[in-house]
């Protein structure tokens, strides 16, 4: 009996792994920074949906596990692909738009960060976005527009130099240029968040120019909403 389990459990894996590369026909993706492919996050994510499916409909079919297991697992590849597929064209797309600009792409699970350093997209202590800027926002607007079930959040950081009251509020307001840009370029306000997080939220030391230089940027946060795929 306790050979059985292990054997089975391999069934579902398989079974799981097999359904979630036929959701999404095992896509790669191709990163134009690197010049190299990789697995998608839709495949990972079909893959990952799959095996649970599999394991859900196993355990509710009691009379026929390895059938509840199929279905389980098409059920549940579908889902995970879904969303995955529909950030990772949407990646894709922001990549080969922003190549050379300076703004960077960042992928987690299915959550896309555009981290715009603030050297590129305001003069120093002022609010206002750079004309300079203009075009690359524009092209942000345009694969946003297409892409239309992502909610944005729009965060603006700022370094520990001066007030923190002071940095709070450039922080907020530089977020709010961004975001107003975005709307004038035809994204729907309703989608658009933004706030200021001033000195709090550091990703390198405040204690180097380059530091510094990091931790004054301004990134947008794309999040899937239920409908996207």
């Amino acid at each position: 009996m306790m050979t059985l389990i292990p054997r089975f459990k391999r069934s579902l894996v398989a079974t799981g792994l097999t359904a979630g590369l036929l959701a999404t026909g095992g896509c790669m993706t191709y990163d134009p920074y690197t010049g190299e492919e990789k697995t998608s996050n839709a495949t990972k994510g079909a893959v990952i949906g799959a095996i649970g499916g599999a394991a859900a409909g196993a355990a509710a079919n009691h009379g026929d596990r390895k059938k509840g297991a199929l279905i389980g697992a098409a059920a549940g590849g579908a889902a995970g692909g879904g969303i995955g597929y529909y950030m990772d064209r949407q990646e894709s797309e922001l990549r080969r738009q922003l190549e050379g600009s300076g703004v960077r792409v960042e992928r987690t699970g299915n959550l896309i960060t555009l981290v715009m350093p603030g050297n590129i997209t305001f003069d120093t202590d002022r609010d206002a976005v750079k004309s300079s800027f203009y075009e690359t926002l524009k092209s942000v607007a345009i694969v946003l527009e297409e892409f239309d079930e992502t909610n944005i959040m729009v965060a603006g950081h700022t370094d520990s130099t001066g007030a923190a009251e002071y940095n709070q509020a450039l922080s907020q307001r530089r977020a709010e240029s961004v975001g107003s840009y975005l709307t004038s370029q035809g994204v729907a306000g309703g989608r658009v968040q933004t706030k200021g997080y001033g000195q709090r939220d550091p990703i390198a030391s405040n204690d180097s120019s380059s530091g510094r230089a990091a931790n004054r940027r301004v990134e947008l946060k794309l999040v899937p909403t239920a409908d996207a795929g």
